[in-house]
């Protein structure tokens, strides 16, 4: 046994765990499916590895969609504990959402690493801007009533969560609060509009890698089991605390804490597409 080559991965392994508390936290806080934590942790701890860029990330966004299903699945039976979903919404955008996030992660196969990590970052600058400035309730405010766009709404989040690696809620909770849901109960239906995101998303990258070379040992497609593993357990036993946070903290605080962190991870992605 090298024992050598085991403490090397040591700083891995916690970086992994880490990364699973961090997620499953903000899951629950903020109705996200933590993706936006996972994807540029595990894409940095993959280059680390020696992997090629483009293998990274896509590896990265794949596994974060799978990471999110059972987190997804914690976080929204913790916030239907608390009356906080909205099932007439859940019908209504299931099945587009699914067919926006399978389509988008079969597509991903097609796209590069830089290119998946500029949609990653500019998507990033939106969601952020959108936090602070919430220029989504002015624009589709009126909309509200209107089961198409509704429709169209699902889609879209579906097949951009699908490209980011993200459980949609930073695109969905503002849609929905935005059609004049309630915060909480934005937050507690886009918990499980990501299970549904998650499980397509995942299928699709399954589908993209499956004969793609240069993925990671134990990988299923782009998807990396062990990653998933790590950080899945520990994200799926946080999300709960999470949840329970959503209820007692500022959520205003929340928000601007995660717009910021949204702002850093957009630039560190568009620093290492343009300085490579």
């Amino acid at each position: 046994m090298d024992w050598g080559a085991i403490v090397a991965y040591w700083p891995f392994v916690l970086g992994l765990m880490v990364t699973g508390l961090f997620s499953g936290i903000f899951a629950g806080l903020l109705g996200i499916g933590g993706g936006a934590i996972i994807v540029p942790a595990l894409s940095s701890a993959l280059a680390w590895l020696g992997f090629q860029s483009d293998v990274t990330m896509h590896v990265a966004v794949g596994t974060s969609l799978a990471i999110i299903i059972p987190t997804g699945i914690m976080s929204a039976r913790a916030h239907f504990v608390r009356g906080a979903l909205d099932i007439a919404t859940l019908k209504l955008w299931v099945p587009f959402i699914v067919a926006g996030t399978l389509i988008g992660g079969v597509m991903a196969g097609y796209f590069s690493g830089d290119a998946l990590r500029i949609v990653f970052a500019v998507m990033a600058f939106v969601i952020a801007i959108n936090i602070v400035f919430s220029f989504q309730t002015r624009l589709m405010g009126h909309l509200h009533g209107s089961k198409t766009t509704n429709r169209v709404s699902a889609f879209v989040v579906g097949y951009i969560s699908a490209l980011m690696g993200i459980g949609g809620g930073s695109l969905s909770v503002p849609t929905m609060v935005a059609f004049g849901a309630p915060i909480h109960r934005a937050v507690g239906t886009s918990a499980a509009l990501g299970v549904a995101i998650a499980i397509s998303g995942a299928i699709g990258y399954v589908l993209s890698g499956w004969d793609v070379a240069g993925v990671p040992p134990l990988s299923l497609g782009y998807i990396n089991l062990v990653a998933l593993v790590l950080v899945a357990v520990l994200a799926a036993i946080c999300a709960p605390i999470g949840a329970a946070l959503a209820h007692r903290l500022d959520q205003q605080t929340l928000k601007y804490v995660f717009a910021a962190f949204l702002t850093f991870v957009g630039l560190n992605m568009l620093w290492k597409v343009f300085a490579g």
